[in-house]
């Protein structure tokens, strides 16, 4: 299968990415063994120093358990990896990301590996960060009592720190998202450009992480400490300020050697993600044909239509773009027949895909449209279905957000109150009552009874007044009045309907009490930070995935243009009116999307993480390819696409690109 080789194609470009950061992990340990034993003042002895140290069988130990790391950190990369990043709409959604019990076991490795590379920066440091434990100096030359060595101890404390904090803010940022590169260098160009960002990434997010744990330390520093000391039967020297407290912490060459270690872990792994990045993302060329029946799943057009994996496709969409700009021989193919048959089947297959995308998203955005109109508003229904189907839509916008006050929810027996053999009754929905309730009053009663052939109002009205001004009391159907038919007379029999089963007493019940709660959370400030909606979060999440749409317009636009003068066969033309149609037909529903709120708001760009924010400005991104493939397929095509069949709308919509005004 086409899913298992390309599979293959990903796990050996991983196994890339990998590889080469182990081989460069060498020189990044002498630099790190370089800059934590550096001297200003002694700088021949410095180098000494470290060359003794590399050669040595500790540093042979710890660049072997680094390696192990990196290896380990890479298949984190590979299992945790996404193509369309997942973008939290509320706080509570951020959190339910954050304490998934698979990110959990991704902190919990992240946090020992962070303990690994500390352990190995404390043996590579030396001095006093050397062991755990050391000879208490006052036990007279007594060599059972150790005391417990603080300067060792918060080393690891800050590495597994680091290490949590790095998988932490990994999901808050999205940094497992790839996001697929629009300007195509050689890897070794890509690696060297964003080196020096790495660099400053690491350094930055070490500076803030040290911070971060110097404050929690001061003030739980004593748990892990007395837990240690506890466990291992070690001893506090007296005769050494506690680091938990202000003067220890102001040492500065703890905290120098906490911001050096920090600085060189997030290094090593911001620039083993930076590698698989660069390898994953690498262009892939399908086949557009194949003459083996064998090779026909590996074709373009196939590939296109798997859902799964998804970068799969995303790579599959990226060939097309590329293929359709600069590529004659294989557009070649794409416009070629079927031998025997002469059927275009590389390009229905290719172009049903690429109209199925837009026509997703254009539907979405319908949808979402709908949505936020209707949120919070009373919404005139025909029938009870559509009313519970609003009110179902607008309910999951924001379970909790503060709404004005709900209606009292009627039966659904009221609404379809017709018994085979009786007259409508004179009151019609939604100002029926429910008779079957024993709260009930006379006169309601009274008034709702079936009238008698010999009352006067049976039958037609008899006010004149009221016949010349047309009204209509209560003897008019609802159905009648949203569909435009006439009236029926009240001596006409309605046809037999089948009543809903009333909802029981527990139900309504349980409905009264779910909106009551949801009134009184929505009061509260708590609530209501954690469940309402983030600033454009809902707008970027409806965006996340439009750079398979991006790909799907510059193919299907350059393809278009390229027909112009190399479709031998005129096979685009049949599609052409649908293309342009579903074009024209997006931007209508993109254009819609950027009159809401914070649609068009451009966010800021974050500086200091490795962080990948394509996703927040994706729509933009859209608007502007979706504008310029209309604006290439008009420009080649000029006044021939006059003669295109379309709705008057579009048409319309296409006169304002022939002329450049839109």
């Amino acid at each position: 299968r086409i899913t298992d080789s390309f599979a293959q194609v990903i796990y050996w470009r991983a196994a890339a990415s990998i590889a080469w950061a182990v081989l460069l992990l060498p020189p990044f340990t002498a630099a790190f063994v370089l800059f934590s034993k550096f001297s200003l003042f002694h700088p021949a002895h410095t180098f000494s120093e470290c060359l003794s140290f590399l050669t040595s069988a500790s540093a042979m130990f710890s660049l072997i358990l680094l390696c192990g790391v990196m290896v380990i950190h890479g298949f984190l990369n590979l299992e945790y990896y996404t193509v369309v990043p997942t973008i939290a709409c509320s706080k509570i959604e951020l959190l339910g990301q954050l304490l998934h019990p698979r990110q959990l076991v991704n902190s919990l490795v992240c946090c020992i590996m962070g303990m690994i590379v500390a352990w190995c920066c404390a043996i590579t440091i030396g001095s006093r960060y050397d062991t755990l434990g050391y000879t208490c100096p006052q036990s007279d030359g007594d060599a059972s009592q150790m005391c417990l060595n603080e300067y060792h101890l918060v080393l690891l404390l800050g590495g597994a720190f680091v290490g949590l904090s790095h998988s932490l803010l990994g999901v808050i940022h999205n940094m497992n998202y790839v996001s697929f590169s629009t300007v195509q260098q050689y890897k070794y160009l890509c690696v060297k450009g964003s080196l020096p960002m790495v660099v400053t990434c690491s350094v930055t997010q070490a500076l803030y992480s040290v911070r971060s744990f110097v404050i929690v330390y001061f003030f739980f520093g004593y748990i892990p400490k007395a837990w240690i000391c506890k466990t291992l039967s070690l001893q506090l020297d007296n005769s050494v300020h506690p680091l938990d407290s202000i003067a220890g912490l102001l040492n500065l060459s703890l905290l120098y050697h906490l911001w050096i270690s920090a600085s060189f872990l997030l290094f090593t792994w911001h620039f083993a993600l930076l590698l698989f990045r660069i390898f994953v993302t690498e262009v892939y060329n399908f086949p557009v044909q194949s003459s083996f029946t064998e090779d026909v799943q590996q074709c373009l057009a196939k590939v296109l239509s798997e859902k799964q994996p998804v970068i799969m496709k995303f790579t599959a969409l990226q060939d097309l773009a590329l293929l359709s700009q600069h590529s004659p021989s294989r557009r070649c193919e794409v416009f070629s027949l079927s031998q025997p048959g002469g059927h275009p089947h590389n390009w229905n297959a290719i172009s049903k895909e690429c109209l199925s995308l837009l026509a997703d998203l254009n539907q979405r955005l319908v949808s979402y449209h709908d949505s936020v109109a209707t949120n919070g508003r009373a919404k005139s229904l025909s029938t009870g279905s559509e009313r519970k189907t609003s009110s179902e839509t607008s309910g999951t916008e924001d379970p909790v957000s503060p709404r004005p006050p709900l209606l009292m929810k009627t039966p659904v027996s009221v609404f379809a109150r017709t018994i085979s053999g009786t007259p409508k009754s004179p009151l019609t929905p939604p100002f029926t009552p429910d008779l079957d309730t024993p709260f009930i009053s006379p006169a309601l009663r009274r008034l709702t009874a079936p009238a008698e052939q010999c009352s006067p109002w049976s039958g037609t009205l008899q006010s004149p007044h009221a016949m010349r001004r047309g009204v209509k009391l209560w003897s008019t159907s609802t159905d009648s009045q949203v569909n435009g038919s006439p009236p029926s007379s009240s001596t006409s029999v309605p046809s037999p309907k089948s009543e809903p089963s009333k909802p029981s007493l527990l139900s309504q019940f349980l409905l009264n009490r779910k909106e009551q709660v949801k009134g009184f959370l929505a009061r509260r400030v708590l609530i209501m930070y954690l469940f309402n909606k983030l600033p454009e979060a809902s707008s970027q999440a409806l965006f996340a995935d439009s750079q398979a749409h991006i790909w799907a317009l510059e193919g299907l636009s350059y393809l278009v243009q390229a027909s112009f003068s190399e479709d031998q066969f005129g096979v685009v033309q049949t599609t052409l009116p649908i293309i342009l149609s579903c074009m024209l037909t997006l931007q209508e529903a993109v254009d819609r999307h950027f009159k809401l709120p914070h649609a068009s708001s451009k966010p800021v760009r974050s500086s200091g993480s490795m962080e990948d924010s394509t996703h927040t400005t994706l729509r933009f991104a859209l608007r502007a390819t979706l504008k310029t493939a209309i604006y290439r397929i008009t420009s080649t095509f000029g006044d021939h696409l006059k003669a295109v069949q379309m709705s008057a709308e579009h048409r319309k919509r296409l006169q304002q690109f022939l002329e450049y005004k839109e």
